[in-house]
């Protein structure tokens, strides 16, 4: 399956209409299957499964290391995917924990927990000690933007990338599915030996509570994005030890927690924080 396609479609402009054609993203069910048994259903875009099995598969804890997950098979079937993802040793208290029975929306990163207390767990806290400054910041998220060609061709689709100081973006990857592109950047963030704590995660999209167990998950210590985040968001990251930058657009951006990461800044109060 292709990311992508052209289909009709009718563009009303210069007060007419005309005839022709748009590249559209597609969506389609991807399968996670561990031992006969699919795990979670997610729609998402068809491409980078590899990468996506194994973020999946560590983000939610079923595994621990890369080593864990032996082989990574897809088989289209049914209008869908399904990633046959054979692992290591006996796994099966982990997925027995974390199973999921629902099919997630592209909106959604937490489709299928069976529990207040499951969705709320606290993440895994980091302790990296990498700064970034302003300018870098701005590096980022521009290195972002050049590297979403999926995007470019279907403005549908959010990115996710790793920005490594002094070396650029070191990978990005893209999906329907916000959480899903993040999913995708850290497995081949495992599959490319990548750590974590050597850099920061970048997205196109808002910051919301999975997104910052993700962050945690790979490591990293530093999370851009280009839009808001939520209010859970920010406590999760405080908690966490992560840097959340929010807003992040040209040379302007938000610090919401751990400020102490971006260097050479000067925080200037108004004279209602001072009150």
């Amino acid at each position: 399956m292709t990311p992508s396609r052209p289909l009709p479609r009718q563009a009303y402009a210069a007060g007419r209409l005309t005839q022709s054609t748009r590249e559209i993203a597609e969506e389609v069910p991807v399968a996670f299957t561990y031992r006969g048994s699919t795990q979670a259903v997610m729609m998402a875009s068809p491409s980078d499964l590899e990468d996506f099995a194994y973020g999946f598969t560590l983000n939610e804890g079923i595994v621990a290391r890369p080593q864990d997950i032996l082989s990574v098979t897809a088989e289209e079937t049914g209008g869908g995917i399904d990633l046959q993802i054979e692992l290591a040793g006996d796994h099966q208290a982990a997925l027995t924990a974390r199973r999921r029975a629902i099919a997630g929306p592209v909106g959604c990163g937490l489709c299928g927990i069976e529990s207040i207390e499951q969705a709320l767990l606290p993440a895994r806290h980091v302790e990296a000690a990498i700064t970034l400054s302003p300018e870098e910041i701005a590096e980022a998220t521009a290195a972002l933007s050049a590297h979403q060609p999926l995007f470019a061709a279907t403005r549908a689709v959010h990115a996710a990338g790793f920005y490594c100081p002094g070396d650029g973006l070191a990978l990005a990857r893209e999906d329907v599915g916000r959480h899903n592109a993040l999913d995708k950047l850290c497995g081949a963030m495992a599959l490319g030996g990548i750590d974590g704590a050597s850099g920061a995660i970048v997205l196109t999209s808002r910051v919301s509570v999975e997104m910052v167990q993700k962050t945690a998950m790979a490591g990293a210590s530093l999370l851009i994005a280009i839009s808001a985040p939520t209010a859970l968001a920010i406590r999760m990251a405080e908690a966490a030890g992560i840097t959340l930058v929010g807003l992040a657009r040209d040379k302007d951006f938000e610090v919401f927690t751990h400020a102490g990461r971006i260097a050479g800044q000067t925080t200037i109060k108004r004279d209602a924080d001072v009150a």
